[in-house]
């Protein structure tokens, strides 16, 4: 049986990296992806999106070897943070 700490399917990895999010408008935003994981990610933005939402995401890789990751996501959480807001996102597919 695991532990309460090791519930989760799959390991989240820390990553602050800026990221760009398209959203259903087709507007462009950056945000700072803090954590990543096969399943999904969590993103500061300064705005909110809305539950159920799907976006794309874009994040480059720190150099030449590795392409960026690319996604579609859809919004399973929103929450205020500070100034802006925490996306919970669910990976529905990596593009590239």
């Amino acid at each position: 049986m695991k532990d309460y700490s090791e519930k989760r399917d799959f390991h989240r990895m820390q990553v602050n990296s800026t990221i760009t999010i398209i959203g259903n408008d087709g507007e462009t935003h950056t945000g700072t992806c803090r954590d990543l994981s096969a399943a999904g990610m969590q993103v500061a933005v300064e705005r909110p999106f809305r539950i159920g939402e799907e976006l794309r995401t874009r994040m480059e890789s720190a150099g030449d070897q590795f392409p960026p990751l690319e996604t579609l996501g859809e919004v399973v959480r929103c929450e205020p943070d500070g100034d802006g807001y925490l996306l919970g996102i669910n990976i529905i597919e990596v593009t590239q």
